[in-house]
Parts: C-alpha cells; structure tokens; sequence
C-alpha cells in the first residue's frame, strides 16, 4: 500500500489489505458569491458528470501537491492554500482496488479560468448544486462540507458506477493521521 495513504486509519478489517489509489479532489469556492466551481467531465471516469477537479496523486508529490497540480491542470486557477474537508473511499463491484480521495477546498486561489480537454469549468451556488448530473454519493456528502464538518466517507458502487449499495458517513473532528 502507498505510504501516504490514511487507508490503515480508517478501514474496517475487511478492506485494510485491499489495494488503494490515491486520488484528490478540489472545490475552488469564491465565498463572497457563495458558488463553487465544478468541472463538467469530457472524458475518461466520470465522463459526463460535474465534479470538483482532481485525479490520480503521482508518485514523487504529497496529496496536498497533488490535488493544487490537478487545479491548475484542470481549470487554469492556481490554490495558495487548501483546506482537507474530506476523505472518501470508494468501492467498485468486481474492482479490487479501492479509491482513496483526499477532498479540499480552497478560497484563495488566482488565475484565469480555462475550459481544457478535460473538464469545462462552470459555477454553482454552494446550495444549488446540479446533483442530478454528478456522482451518485456527492448529496450526501456536500451537507458536510456547507456545514464546514469534516467528514469520512465510504461508499461501494454496484459495476453500473451509479447504484450505491451501501454508505458510511462519519463527522471527525480531524483528518490528520
């Protein structure tokens, strides 16, 4: 398992040896409009649905690092500084690898926002998000975030990558491990 992954903090005996992936999730938040910036997936996993930005965590850089590089990759803005809000693992039916995502928000970034190949970038107000046209787990989840609750968060998926058949959501006080 990778070194920086929380997965040995968190995971119920059934799932501690399960191979993870490290992943990282972004919401850029301009709080004196109340909306967030979501990206509308072009292509690859998820393609289709809004999200926040993120991906995969390379080798040679922390979760943090990985999720600042994924913003500006994914929508032009630069995050001077992040906040972790949340930790989802999912699981995929006939998958054996589970998903471990780091998630962050920041509100003091700069730069130009830009449509890539990959994601079109479009504000939501923060409680006006566009549930229908995102992943399965994100309403039930979000609340947390408005409510500035940290959180962790499990969910497995039936092969379709939209049928949750089961969830635990748990409030924490910290997410440093």
């Amino acid at each position: 398992m990778d070194g920086r992954s929380v997965a040995k903090y968190v995971e119920d005996a059934d799932h501690i040896d399960m191979p993870h992936r490290l992943f990282t999730l972004i919401f850029p938040v301009d709080t004196a409009n109340n909306r967030v910036l979501l990206g509308m997936k072009k292509r690859g996993f998820g393609k289709d649905k809004y999200n926040g930005f993120g991906g995969k965590v390379e080798t040679n850089e922390s979760i943090e690092s990985g999720a600042i590089r994924e913003l500006a990759e994914e929508s032009g803005l630069l995050a001077k500084r992040v906040e972790k809000c949340g930790l989802l693992f999912f699981y995929f039916e006939n998958d054996p690898v589970a998903m471990e995502v780091h998630v962050y928000l920041t509100s003091d970034f700069s730069g130009q926002i830009v449509e890539t190949d990959e994601m079109a970038p479009k504000w939501y107000p923060v409680d006006k998000m566009p549930f229908e046209m995102m992943w399965a787990d994100d309403p039930r989840w979000w609340p947390m975030v408005l409510k500035k609750q940290k959180f962790t968060a499990r969910f497995w998926f039936l092969s379709d990558m939209a049928t949750i058949t089961r969830e635990e959501i748990v409030p924490v006080e910290s997410l440093e491990f």
